[in-house]
């Protein structure tokens, strides 16, 4: 195998991995990113903690999908994460939530140029 079939499989690896993602993304209610890797839960636990004068994350994930694009099955019922890195988790927006003006104008927007 050249680096050229290497690096295509790879691209077409990431592709699938993106098109899973966009399925699945409408299906969670959280997204959830740490130092290692980008997650979707429905319910997360997130927890600072001190040992020894050290602040760590106890992060408990449940009904979870993973960004991993080596990993067979993405979807896990439980992940527990411990880590002194940052941790971000964003409530995503539920389709309700993104309503467009019913007369699907921008209001004042639109003269924003004149």
């Amino acid at each position: 195998m050249s680096a050229e079939d290497l690096e295509n499989y790879e691209t077409d690896m990431e592709l699938q991995l993106y098109r899973e993602y966009r399925d699945v993304v409408g299906l969670f209610s959280y997204v959830v990113e740490t130092e290692r890797r980008f997650y979707l839960a429905n319910h997360v636990d997130l927890q600072a903690r001190s040992a020894d004068g050290e602040v760590y994350f106890d992060l408990t994930l449940q009904d979870a999908w993973v960004w991993d694009v080596y990993r067979s099955a993405r979807f896990v019922k439980n992940v527990r994460v411990i880590t002194f890195k940052d941790v971000n988790v964003e409530e995503l927006p539920r389709n309700e939530d993104l309503a467009l003006p019913k007369d699907g104008g921008l209001g004042d927007l639109g003269d924003l140029g004149n």
